[in-house]
């Protein structure tokens, strides 16, 4: 099964701690958001039936809302099954454009990316989901790390133990409750109180190393994005093959990289 997802997720109320009235919402655009992200890589075509299931509507609220997307081009049908169409990419392509953040971290991970010859990322949480939402261009013919729109879960990449780390003790574990611990490698902590114990040393240090717990061979390290009023945005990563470089290597020669860079994008966010 492929962790990898291109679609950006929708930021909930409760981040934004925001008290909307129902009266003021429209369910349907909410009911057709739901339709849209019931296809992945597990369900690419899926009738009105399956999507009803999916989504907890009727078989007929799912047909019209499917080809309703069909009629505006965000998806193709054959008469049975539906499927997304490339034009839904415009939805995600929409938020990398016009968010503040992907462009204002731009120059600094290409700086730091030029100084260390590594693939820098900067990534933000979606619910269970961390979300890749820059990438420096890297000097190597072949770099390794995560494409803009990457949607992985959290308790794989380091990027969600440093963010996870900034939440409060029973936020973090109504989280931990809540997740599906996917084992992905041999290594993959799947355990929770191992992985809140882990969180909890990575609020301690102020960062994370971790490595093959979604890929064999590979380290990530990461740091998060703090606000000038110290509120976590995102974090800032990379993602090491592990010969390349030790532990203690990417904690004297790359950390300190990372570290300065959020510090001088802290005055800025």
């Amino acid at each position: 099964m492929s962790v990898y997802r291109s679609i950006e997720g929708n930021y909930g109320v409760d981040e934004l701690n925001l008290q909307i009235n129902r009266k003021d919402l429209i369910e349907g655009l909410g009911r057709g958001l739901r339709v849209i992200e019931a296809f992945d890589d597990e369900h690419p075509r899926l009738t009105p039936t399956e999507v009803g299931t999916i989504t907890g509507i009727t078989r007929t609220a799912a047909r019209r809302y499917l080809l309703s997307l069909v009629h505006f081009g965000y998806a193709a049908t054959d008469g049975h099954q539906f499927w997304l169409s490339p034009r839904v990419l415009r939805l995600g392509r929409s938020y990398l454009d016009a968010a503040r953040l992907p462009r204002l971290v731009q120059p600094f991970i290409q700086r730091v990316s030029m100084q260390c010859g590594e693939t820098v990322n900067v990534s933000v949480l979606d619910g269970h989901d961390v979300v890749y939402i820059a990438r420096s261009n890297s000097p190597r013919v072949i770099s390794i790390g995560y494409h803009a729109g990457a949607r992985i879960p959290a308790h794989v990449v380091t990027p969600g133990i440093v963010m996870l780390a900034t939440l409060g003790d029973a936020q973090l574990d109504a989280w931990i409750a809540a997740h599906d611990f996917s084992s992905f490698t041999a290594h993959t902590v799947t355990d929770r109180a191992v992985f809140r114990k882990h969180v909890l040393a990575a609020r301690a240090l102020g960062h994370w190393i971790a490595e093959q717990q979604l890929d064999l061979g590979l380290r990530g390290i990461a740091v998060a994005l703090r606000s000038h009023k110290g509120e976590c945005v995102g974090a800032l990563s990379m993602t090491l093959q592990s010969q390349a470089h030790t532990i203690d290597q990417a904690t004297v020669q790359l950390l300190p990289l990372l570290v300065d860079t959020a510090q001088s994008l802290r005055n800025l966010l």
